[in-house]
């Protein structure tokens, strides 16, 4: 049996032992410009919305980063394209990851068919301009520079060449993430997304090649906020996708050259948030601000199946201008967590206990089939206006690549009683509109049958469509499976 002095003699040791491993440990993070670096290796670079690898316990190397810059004609959104000016591509550009202490050999190189000098600014860089200015490069030449990786978090890159704010708004912008010593925790899945907002001769979907508008851009009138450089770029076939019980690590960008961006993922609530992108993280957070040149790191688990809606939550950019994606979700159903719907009744805003059907004034004519076309159609746009406009606009052109068009609708003007179906309950998966796939999720409205007969004549009577006038019987029909 040990006696007390060898106790305590063991305890002392102890505690001296944790303190120099502590102190050790606060060494290497406060002096990362002394981490020593071990070999070279070459650079996995990812186009969104992919990551590379994580770093996990490798030491400090030197990274070989080679980037190309690329002009060149991409789709803003159906019929409507845009002059990107890319690194490496694709709007963001390629996702750099690294570790404190990796010396980055940076060479950028200037593609010979691109008409504009170009530099980058990386925000994890300390040195002039982020290395800007010493990166300045024309086309068909290359430019090389090195820096230490002396922060950890998530940074932003983009050009810094005059004027720079046409340059950002033409998508020179993306991330580098800086990992700390021993890597961030593995999670299930990661995805790469950066927000963007655009600024073109043309009104939001005007069709053909748009140029940018440097008036509209100083006056912050953005024609298009999208994430990943385009409308419906993390829509359709393009979500990202995970399964219940994993957890999904979203890094998180905001290129501006103007906007705030307000992100947040319906549904779902962020378990842990890295604000801008740095060492504070706050948990159990439902929106988080996004500067522009900033970064935010989220994480959440999904407990649910479902497709979860990504937006900018000032919500206009997102139903009206681009800024919207999806989280597909595969897996068992949680009752516990999320019911879905229970019960459907009648409600009754009386003070009463008991809830009870509404008797019909006798004087009031209600029933769809004695009403008029013009009657029809007044009651019908009150009720498109207050449930369907969000989604498919004010003139049924819909959102692309998110909600179908109901305009000159080839799939409407097709099936009446597909449509009656669709509205009592609702729509999930492929289908084509006008030529054109749309991939989402249409919830079952809870309106009457003569609601649903009103609102489709409407829709049936405006912008060019067949002129169906959907009645009582026909909702009623549908409804009872006949």
């Amino acid at each position: 049996m040990k006696t007390l002095k060898q106790i305590s003699i063991l305890l002392l040791c102890m505690a001296l032992f944790l303190a120099c491993k502590n102190k050790s440990e606060k060494t290497e993070e406060e002096n990362t410009a002394d981490i020593p670096v071990s070999r070279e290796m070459k650079a996995e670079l990812t186009s969104p919305p992919n990551v590379p690898r994580p770093v996990g316990r490798r030491k400090a190397k030197k990274l070989i980063v080679n980037m190309e810059i690329l002009e060149k004609e991409g789709t803003m959104t159906d019929g409507t394209t845009y002059n990107y000016w890319t690194f490496g591509g694709s709007v963001p550009g390629s996702f750099i990851r690294t570790r404190v202490g990796d010396e980055v050999e940076f060479t950028l190189s200037n593609h010979q068919d691109n008409k504009l000098p170009h530099n980058i600014d990386l925000h994890a860089a300390t040195g002039p301009g982020g290395g800007a200015s010493s990166s300045f490069v024309a086309p068909g030449h290359q430019k090389t520079f090195s820096f230490k990786t002396l922060n950890p978090g998530l940074f932003v890159y983009h050009c810094a060449t005059a004027p720079v704010g046409m340059h950002i708004a033409n998508g020179m912008y993306g991330l580098i993430l800086v990992e700390p010593v021993g890597g961030l925790p593995l999670v299930d899945k990661e995805y790469y997304l950066m927000q963007g907002d655009f600024y073109t001769a043309g009104e939001n979907g005007a069709p053909g090649l748009q140029s940018f508008d440097m008036q509209k851009a100083i006056n912050e009138n953005a024609d298009y906020v999208v994430f990943n450089g385009r409308v419906g770029s993390l829509t359709g076939d393009n979500a990202i996708t995970a399964n219940v019980g994993e957890t999904v690590r979203l890094y998180v960008g905001n290129g501006g050259p103007n906007l705030v961006s307000s992100f947040h993922v319906i549904g779902e609530i962020f378990d842990k948030v890295r604000v801008e992108g740095g060492s504070l993280v706050n948990d159990n957070v439902q929106t988080t601000l996004v500067p522009s040149g900033g970064a935010a790191i989220v994480e959440f688990k999904v407990d649910v199946p479902g497709t979860f809606i990504i937006v900018d939550h000032s919500i206009f950019r997102a139903f009206n201008k681009g800024a919207l994606g999806m989280l597909k979700v595969e897996g068992e159903e949680n009752k516990t967590i999320y019911s879905g719907v229970v019960q459907e009744g009648v409600y009754n805003s009386v003070d009463d206990n008991v809830q009870k059907m509404p008797k019909a004034d006798k004087n009031v004519k209600v029933a769809s089939s004695n009403k008029s076309l013009a009657q029809k159609m007044e009651s019908g746009k009150q009720i498109y206006t207050q449930t369907c406009v969000a989604c498919h606009q004010a003139e049924g052109q819909g959102i692309p690549n998110a909600f179908p068009p109901l305009a000159k609708s080839d799939y409407l003007n097709a099936n009446t009683k597909r449509a009656i179906e669709i509205v009592l309950k609702g729509k999930t998966g492929e289908i084509t509109v006008n030529g054109k796939k749309y991939n989402g999720v249409m919830t079952r409205q809870t309106i009457s049958n003569d609601e649903i007969a009103d609102v489709l004549t409407y829709v049936y009577n405006s912008w060019g469509n067949n002129k169906t006038n959907v009645t009582k019987a026909q909702v009623a029909a549908a409804k009872s499976g006949h």
